[in-house]
């Protein structure tokens, strides 16, 4: 059966794919925050995993405020990559998993969660920017990402969110979900944006080192109590768009640990400041194995 061997955690800052397109990622400004991802990229070269689900946030590009699905589900075979008003970004399509994604959506709808599905999509920087993170840098014409992604959009832009409690809920579906599915698979579960950032208001360009780091020690070892963490604590601390960790614990929701298995193992934790104006924090944690 498909199982979720790992769930990594990353911010999925614009400006760090535009450092890596526009070929600045060796300044000394950016040598701090692509150092912090050599291990991930080493280790999942090491991994081989076969599917991604990736959890974002899209930022006005498949959605708009004339629709905003709480949770979305791609499940076509393939996306385009999103024109977010400087062109698309130079990497290639990103390929899906239909198979499975219809799975997880079939699984989790009949576990009580509403799900929207979504069988065309492009998809922005929520997404691309940690592809390009962990695997590196691809042509879109020579290369290809080498790996199948389920894209899965929640809403944190447009109130009311939904509560880490739910998030955490729904990463312990998935996992139901995948470990149902019939094939041998190494899926690996992704939650990305963050950290404390606010990009707009009297507290634009907000902070929030200590917050963050105790956000990330929480995570590793008390999930179940930060997921009661209420979003407007969220953003008096982290800054108005610091809602987006939300989306980890869908990820975190979906490691063994939570059904009764072992904790999972640290495989990496970085922190820095700034990226643009945004907190970057990364995460690998493992399912022990069998």
């Amino acid at each position: 059966m498909a199982k979720i061997t790992a769930s990594v955690y990353t911010s999925h800052v614009p400006a760090i794919g535009a450092a890596l397109d526009m070929g600045k990622s060796h300044e000394p400004y950016w040598q701090p925050v692509f150092k912090g991802y050599e291990f991930g990229k080493q280790w999942i070269a090491e991994q081989k995993p076969d599917v991604v689900f990736l959890v974002y946030n899209d930022h006005a590009t498949a959605f708009s405020l004339e629709l905003i699905p709480t949770f979305a589900i791609g499940t076509a075979a393939e996306y385009e990559i999103a024109d977010e008003g400087f062109g698309p970004r130079p990497v290639p399509k990103v390929e899906g998993h239909p198979e499975l994604a219809w799975h997880i959506a079939q699984s989790v709808i009949q576990d009580d969660f509403d799900l929207t599905i979504v069988n065309k999509m492009p998809v922005d920087h929520g997404l691309t920017v940690p592809l390009s993170l962990m695997f590196g840098e691809r042509h879109p014409e020579r290369d290809a990402w080498p790996v199948k992604v389920i894209p899965f959009a929640v809403n944190v832009v447009q109130y009311p969110v939904p509560s880490g409690r739910r998030c955490f809920q729904l990463g312990q579906a998935i996992r139901r979900a995948v470990e149902s599915f019939d094939a041998d698979l190494n899926v690996q579960i992704w939650g990305t944006g963050g950290m404390s950032h606010q990009l707009q208001g009297p507290r634009a360009g907000l902070i929030n080192r200590e917050w963050d780091n105790r956000f990330l020690d929480r995570l590793i070892s008390e999930p179940a109590e930060l997921a009661q963490l209420p979003p407007l604590d969220y953003v008096r601390e982290a800054g108005s768009e610091g809602i987006e960790l939300v989306m980890w614990l869908v990820a975190r929701g979906a490691m063994a640990d939570i059904a009764g298995g072992p904790a999972p193992r640290v495989a990496q934790r970085f922190y820095h400041v700034p990226a643009s104006n945004t907190a970057v924090g990364h995460l690998i944690l493992e399912n022990l194995r069998d």
